[in-house]
């Protein structure tokens, strides 16, 4: 407090880019002992965001709203994370949640704010999306009570087993007779649509990958004469720790068919950071959707095929054609779900997964023209 002859006066003195600054809290007895230390502690969190404090009277609801602190955590975490996550993650916010308590004081927003929000969400029939957004909605609370700017987690009291409908279990659909992934191969083929989406879905039946990380690919990713894909864990489904740390990599070999398809395409997008550019724009990738909806203009719709489908596709035939099931399990980049052969199965299996990408991409050559195809059960050695 600073007494003159004129009042008492609450003031708050800091150093910010190394030089000495006071911030003047307002007067005494209009702020009350109680309101000075809760307008000092603000200002110290901010500080500690690297924010120089400004006049609370003015300015304190504008900066610890529950959208500008979302945004800080967003700008945090997203280096360690893919532009698919990120940009998930932006339009959940963009759309289900600031709507509803982006304005509001982060400190204010009460378990029942936060309930309302995920209910909204399940009832267009997204319940998974529901629980992904409370998850996010948790990490800005920790984000905000670990730098002082809330005083609780209110959604560390959510149990959305308690709001939400359970969820039922549903496998990505997936084409996988023989005969009918040889018409697919074909409808593919003759795709009339976009040459850079028929190119992303020839690729995707390839290299069983995820869709996320197949239509993010870069070009620096990409060795053609090598015929070696490598990406790093940060674009990988991952935990966000892992992400961030980014110390592992995905490689994965290329068909001569996959070069092909490159070789061809490389003309039209090798001049920007991604093999397939978003048509609104190369400073972004190829949209979620666009293959989903490829998909459907041949006729496939979400009960037949999806884009995921195609790593289910890969995987059983694969298994029924005999290949060893851990080099499969490492060309998908599962996880080990077993803790002790996790830390001691580091194999990458690469010289057993080249030959086996190259005689899965010959088999589908011969599903797509139509041939006899004679299943061969001894596994690749």
């Amino acid at each position: 407090m600073y007494v003159t002859p004129k009042g008492k006066h609450w003031r708050f003195s800091y150093r910010y880019d190394n030089k000495r600054q006071t911030l003047s809290i307002g007067s005494y007895p209009e702020i009350s002992l109680e309101q000075a230390r809760e307008l000092h502690r603000q200002a110290r969190a901010q500080l500690a965001r690297g924010i120089k404090p400004n006049n609370h009277r003015h300015t304190s609801s504008k900066v610890n709203t529950f959208q500008a602190i979302t945004a800080e955590w967003l700008n945090r975490g997203k280096s360690g994370w893919s532009d698919g996550y990120v940009e998930r993650m932006e339009s959940w916010f963009r759309r289900d949640v600031f709507p509803a308590i982006g304005a509001m004081d982060i400190s204010e927003v009460n378990p029942s704010d936060i309930i309302r929000i995920l209910q909204k969400i399940e009832a267009r029939g997204a319940g998974d999306s529901a629980r992904r957004v409370k998850q996010s909605i948790n990490q800005v609370f920790r984000y905000a009570v670990t730098l002082g700017l809330s005083n609780r987690n209110p959604a560390t009291d959510i149990d959305t087993r308690i709001i939400l409908k359970p969820l039922v279990s549903k496998h990505f659909a997936a084409i996988t007779e023989p005969l009918k992934v040889g018409q697919l191969l074909r409808d593919m083929a003759n795709y009339q649509g976009s040459f850079v989406v028929r190119c992303a879905l020839q690729l995707s039946a390839l290299v069983m990958l995820r869709p996320g990380e197949l239509r993010a690919a870069e070009w620096e990713e990409i060795d053609l004469e090598a015929a070696i894909w490598t990406i790093e864990v940060r674009r990988m489904k991952a935990p966000t720790h892992i992400k961030q740390a980014n110390q592992s990599k995905h490689v994965i070999p290329l068909s001569m068919q996959a070069v092909a398809i490159l070789q061809e395409l490389q003309p039209l997008t090798g001049r920007f950071k991604y093999v397939f550019p978003s048509a609104r724009g190369a400073s972004r990738c190829m949209s979620e959707n666009a293959v989903r909806a490829a998909l459907r203009t041949m006729g496939y719709d979400n009960d037949t095929m999806t884009a995921h489908g195609f790593r289910g596709m890969a995987s059983s035939l694969l298994n029924e054609l005999g290949f060893n099931p851990d080099a499969i399990e490492r060309q998908l980049a599962h996880k080990e779900t077993n803790k002790i052969r996790a830390a001691y199965n580091r194999a990458q299996y690469m010289e057993e997964r080249t030959r086996m990408m190259q005689a899965w991409a010959d088999y589908l050559d011969q599903l797509r023209t139509g041939g006899q195809v004679i299943p061969f059960k001894t596994k690749v050695k």
